[in-house]
Order: C-alpha cells, then sequence, then structure tokens
C-alpha cells in the first residue's frame, strides 16, 4: 500500500506567525475558561443548588465526559476536513452551549447544559493543537505550545478573577454570559486571521478501504504502539493534576480559612506569575529537549502537589505564595506534555491522533475530577481525604516521568519544513527518544 504525498508546508513568516498563534490562543483561552470557571464557582453553586462535594463533582466531569465522546467521534473524520471551517463550526456551537449554562433554570438543566458544552469544547483543544502541529516545524514547537498554554494564564489572571467578580456582584449566572460575548469576538476574529489549511487532505486518506470505513483513521492511528505510550503519558499526566486542582477553592475556603471573597486573588497571583513561566517553560522545552523538560518540571511539582493537599490554617499572603507555585509547576506540566504529544504522531494522521488524545484527555480530566470527589468528604464543615488525593497525584506524576521516556518523537516530521516526504513503505524517520 502506498502512501501519497503530503506537500511541505507554506513556511510562515514570524509576524504571520505570531498572529495565528494569538489567535488560536485566544479560541483555546475561551473553552479553557470555560471548564475553569466551574472550579472557583464551586462554594457558590454547591450553595445555590444545595448539592454536596460529589454532585458538583458531577457538573466538573459532566463536560469533560461529553467532551472525551465528541472527542472520539471527531477521530472518524477530523483529518477528512478543512481545519478552519471544522473549528470555527465547533466554536460556534460551544458559544451556544455556554449560553445555555446561563440560563439553566436548576442543577439538572445545568449539568445537561455543561454536557452540550463539553461536547464542542473537547473538539476545540484538539483542533486548536493540531493546527500548531500542522502550522510550526518541530524546532519552534514547544515554544508554540508555550504560547497556546499561555492561554491557561491568560485565563487565571483576568478570566477567572473577572468571572468571579460577576458571580459575586450579579450571580452565578453571568460569568457564563460573559464567555459566551467573548467566543462570538474571537469568533469573528479567527474567521479573519486563520487560513484555510487543506494540506492534509492529501495524506489523510490512504487506500480505498480507509477511504470507505470511517474508523480506518482510528485503526491506524491506535496501530501505532508509539501512539499508545503517548496515550498512556498523556492520562497519566491528567490524573496526576485534576484528582487536586477541582478541589482547590472548597478545601481553600473550609480548611485554609481563606475568604471566599478573597479566592479570586488566587486565580490572580497563579495567573499572573504563570503568563510568564508558561512561555518560558516553551523556550527550555525546545532547548532541552521536550521529555527532558517534563521530568525537570514534574519533579519540581511534586513538593506543592504535597503542600497543597496537606495545609492547615494559614495567611492569606502564604496561601497565595505556595498557591502560585502550584499553578507555576503544576499546569505548567502540560506545555512540554503537549509538545511531546504533538511531535510523537506521524503527521498524516496528526488531527485524527490530536481527536483521540482530547477524548483520553477530557475522560482522564473527568475520571480524576470524579475520583478526588469520590475521596473527599466533608465533615463538620471541614474537606477530609484531600491528602490521600495529593498523594495519588504524586505516584501518577512519578509513574508519568517513566512512561516519557519510551515514546519516540519525530525530529522533522514528513510534510513539513525541513523533513523527508511522506513515504511507504519504509518506516518513519525518527531523531530518537527526546531525554
Amino acid at each position: 500500500m502506498t502512501h501519497p504525498s503530503i506537500p511541505p508546508a507554506t513556511p510562515l513568516d514570524p509576524a504571520r506567525e505570531r498572529v495565528l498563534l494569538f489567535t488560536l490562543a485566544g479560541i483555546q483561552f475561551a473553552h479553557i475558561l470555560d471548564f475553569m470557571i466551574m472550579m472557583p464557582l464551586g462554594p457558590i453553586l454547591m450553595a445555590a443548588f444545595a448539592i454536596d462535594a460529589h454532585q458538583f463533582g458531577l457538573l466538573v466531569s459532566a463536560y469533560t465526559f461529553t467532551a472525551a465522546v465528541s472527542g472520539l467521534l471527531a477521530a472518524t473524520f477530523v483529518d477528512r476536513f478543512e481545519r478552519k471551517r471544522l473549528l470555527l463550526t465547533a466554536f460556534a456551537l460551544f458559544a451556544l452551549a455556554t449560553l445555555a449554562c446561563g440560563l439553566a433554570p436548576g442543577y439538572l438543566s445545568l449539568l445537561i447544559a455543561r454536557s452540550v458544552a463539553g461536547a464542542f469544547g473537547g473538539v476545540l483543544g484538539s483542533m486548536v493543537h493540531t493546527m500548531v502541529g500542522d502550522l510550526v516545524p518541530f524546532e519552534r514547537r514547544g515554544r508554540a505550545s508555550g504560547t497556546i498554554m499561555a492561554a491557561f494564564s491568560v485565563s487565571t489572571v483576568a478570566g477567572v478573577p473577572l468571572s468571579l467578580f460577576l458571580a459575586n456582584h450579579f450571580g452565578w449566572r453571568f460569568p457564563f454570559f460573559f464567555i459566551a460575548a467573548l467566543t462570538v469576538a474571537l469568533l469573528l476574529l479567527g474567521l479573519k486571521q486563520l487560513p484555510k489549511m487543506r494540506g492534509h487532505l492529501a495524506g489523510a486518506v490512504v487506500s480505498e478501504a480507509e477511504r470507505a470505513h470511517p474508523l480506518a483513521a482510528i485503526a491506524a492511528v491506535c496501530g501505532d504502539a508509539n501512539h499508545l505510550r503517548a496515550y498512556a503519558f498523556m492520562a497519566m499526566a491528567i490524573f496526576s493534576g485534576f484528582t487536586v486542582i477541582p478541589y482547590i477553592t472548597i478545601y481553600a475556603t473550609a480548611n485554609v480559612g481563606i475568604a471566599q471573597t478573597d479566592i479570586p486573588y488566587l486565580y490572580l497571583a497563579g495567573g499572573c506569575a504563570t503568563l510568564f513561566t508558561a512561555r518560558w517553560i516553551g523556550r527550555r522545552t525546545d532547548a532541552w529537549g521536550k521529555v527532558r523538560t517534563y521530568r525537570i518540571v514534574a519533579l519540581c511539582s511534586l513538593l506543592p502537589l504535597f503542600v497543597q493537599t496537606h495545609l492547615p490554617q494559614v495567611p492569606l499572603w502564604m496561601m497565595l505564595c505556595l498557591s502560585t507555585l502550584f499553578f507555576i509547576l503544576v499546569p505548567g506540566r502540560m506545555v512540554p506534555v503537549m509538545a511531546v504529544l504533538t511531535s510523537a504522531v506521524q503527521p498524516r494522521l496528526r488531527g485524527t491522533f490530536m481527536a483521540i488524545n482530547a477524548s483520553v484527555q477530557n475522560l482522564c480530566s473527568g475520571l480524576a475530577a470524579w475520583l478526588g470527589g469520590v475521596m473527599i468528604a466533608v465533615e463538620n464543615g471541614k474537606v477530609v481525604g484531600y491528602g490521600n488525593v495529593g498523594l495519588l497525584a504524586m505516584g501518577m506524576t512519578l509513574a508519568a516521568m517513566a512512561v516519557a521516556g519510551t515514546i519516540r518523537l519525530h525530529a522533522a516530521a514528513p510534510g513539513e519544513r525541513g523533513g523527508p516526504a511522506d513515504a511507504a513503505p519504509p518506516a518513519p524517520s525518527f531523531k530518537g527518544r527526546d531525554i
């Protein structure tokens, strides 16, 4: 079976590349903020709907579970369509679902609306990283991932505090109205700035059998052992963070003694710091190696994982210092993680691979949030069991560090600048393990 060659991507000048990355980071910002805002809203929603920590965990998990399903469905067709149209269509539907969250009259309707928002949000994340992989060459992919992951920082610096301000002063619905309006503005920006991307279509279908069968692309991706190791790495990386992250606010208000009105300061301080450190980690990822950088950051993250889940009552200034270190190192690990993932895939299958990866990521996020909710309880106004959640996250971090070294990375991907043409039957060339 022969594989049609993929034409090399047109080189982008630095200014054009920055504009494209800014636009993609804006789209990433909107759907990350939509997911993140649920966590600091935890105490408000628990009081508004008279629900417990487990039910709140379902609100967080519902988004990720449907995102996992939609990502898997998208994997059957994502490499058969032009990238820009698919991305912006999903983004428009995401805006409508987010608006429905703000209009939800009760807990059940909010749960359903969150599920629908997750169905479209799950596709967005994979498409953004797919386009980064298509547009940015291997040697700058760490820096590009840092720029995209800086969307997390911006959401914590500006988005989460502003959303909490709206929730505290106007009610929990207004953050969702704000995100929906922001999505419309970013949608218009994307229509103007993003290029049409059809180059991958030449290599998306490699045989009549694959053209006829919608699951052929998934089979091709999952038939590569290196891809499976990359998915295992992502799963462990997610479990090492999302068992802990959704319950930071609840633990901080119940056990550490932080007032609900002071919670925005935690996100503001952490976001301001990561706005700079995410891009710094991205540059180190390119300079030191993607796997090596992940291992360094992951090792450093073990301390804040332990401290954040075992804190007694401390002053606000101390909590600010500790939570900022947590935000720098724990979410910061995802910069080299995504650089590894986008470089581990065969380029002709990148869209399908990233769609399945989004399913893995979202499914594991939901399972991790659910597991964290099961492991903790509120007794006499205090959260118990959170320390065990932290120990679990530390163990998964160590496991992810071990698996990272087994993943082979494409140094110069076929069809990209500097890479050989995609040809078969010879196996694709590798730089070797990036450790």
